[in-house]
């Protein structure tokens, strides 16, 4: 079985709404060079935090100099950025406290990564609109309209649901792209012509518990004949997650508003040189074993994760302009550092919280009888 756009919205849903690990997790392999202090200091509210992106930007926000307020529920890591002050609710206001603890104060930005429902973000971005002065709000490139063209733009047709008022992600996450829609249109509502929509790809890098771009430097670390789908030719998209928290920073930092699709890098990405550069990141030796989408698309029982075919309904998923986004100032570090980070992040993962370090991909058995499978097709 071929990656399918639902596979992207299942691991994308759940990778989202699934917190990071432990603050001693943190201390993957840091940028080359650190972070010069910003010309002037921000008030930056983040909600959420806890997880893969808010860490990374919380971390870039701080390297700048920003001050950093976090909104949680103070369930997931409640130890981690010990300086950082809190503050406490729920992103429902039907639940709890819900925005109560938000109903003071003031902030420059607001970051919020943890939007999935447009009625939670019609009331946070209400209750903050006269606080705050923009509204950076972290949406998906599931909230275009499938299938999606080559070389979409930001003005792409959205996902649009037939219940607009759903607060469910449906059984294989169908209606996450539409939610995400819909979050971006109840913040550009509530704080209009001040919001910047943010529609990332998969990311990717330290820190990432869905275990998907991790498959394949983990996998070439155990060598062997390894299956690989599709052709080197392939595009495909990721952004490391430090570089967008780094950017998020950035944003916030130029009052930026608009919509921009995170992807990367800059230039169109072969599948070949990402699996390279995950062969490059380990001393194991292996053997590459390339099997066409065409057969993949018969298989039954094996996914592979990151990678889509380049064809069919799929063929515009990796091929999203980002044009826009590297104008307002987003950049990318080699994918041969992401890869060769990730690895290193991974193996120190058991020694930190012992079951976290999941992988997305087909089992070693799974693999070997697509191996198997393929060679006796060859006959």
């Amino acid at each position: 079985m071929i990656l399918t756009r639902r596979t992207f919205l299942q691991t994308a849903a759940a990778a989202a709404a699934t917190a990071a690990l432990g603050a001693e997790a943190l201390a993957a392999p840091a940028p080359a060079k650190a972070e010069k202090k910003a010309a002037k200091s921000l008030r930056i509210l983040i909600l959420g935090g806890t997880g893969f992106l808010g860490p990374a930007t919380i971390e870039a926000a701080l390297g700048r100099g920003h001050k950093v307020t976090m909104f949680n529920r103070g369930k997931t890591r409640p130890d981690l950025f010990p300086t950082v002050a809190r503050l406490q609710g729920d992103r429902d206001p039907r639940k709890g406290e819900g925005l109560k603890s938000l109903e003071e104060g003031e902030w420059d930005v607001v970051i919020d990564n943890s939007a999935y429902y447009p009625r939670m973000v019609t009331a946070s971005a209400s209750l903050l609109a006269k606080r705050c002065k923009t509204y950076i709000i972290i949406s998906s490139i599931s909230a275009y309209k499938e299938p999606n063209p080559e070389n979409g733009t930001e003005t792409a047709p959205l996902a649009v649901l037939a219940d607009a008022a759903v607060e469910d992600m449906g059984k294989e996450y169908q209606n996450y792209g539409g939610l995400k829609a819909l979050c971006e249109q109840a913040a550009e509502k509530a704080m209009p012509g001040r919001v910047a929509v943010v529609r990332p790809g998969y990311i990717v890098g330290p820190d990432d518990a869905s275990g998907r771009f991790a498959y394949w430097p983990v996998r070439m670390d155990r060598g062997g004949e390894i299956a690989v789908p599709g052709s080197p030719e392939d595009p495909v998209q990721i952004i490391d997650v430090r570089d967008l928290g780094a950017w998020l920073v950035r944003l916030a930092e130029d009052g930026t508003t608009g919509v921009f699709n995170a992807t990367g890098p800059e230039r169109r990405l072969p599948w070949g040189r990402l699996v390279d550069a995950c062969v490059k990141a380990t001393a194991a030796t292996s053997t590459l074993t390339w099997i066409p989408a065409e057969f993949l698309a018969k298989q039954e029982g094996v996914e592979f994760p990151i990678w889509a075919p380049y064809l069919g309904e799929t063929k515009g998923f990796h091929t999203w302009s980002n044009a826009r986004a590297v104008a307002a100032g987003l950049r990318f570090r080699p994918v041969e550092a992401t890869a060769k980070d990730t690895l290193a992040w991974y193996k120190t993962q058991e020694k930190v919280e012992k079951g976290r370090t999941r992988l997305a991909g087909p089992s070693p058995e799974g693999e070997a009888k697509l191996l198997a499978a393929w060679k006796a097709a060859r006959k």
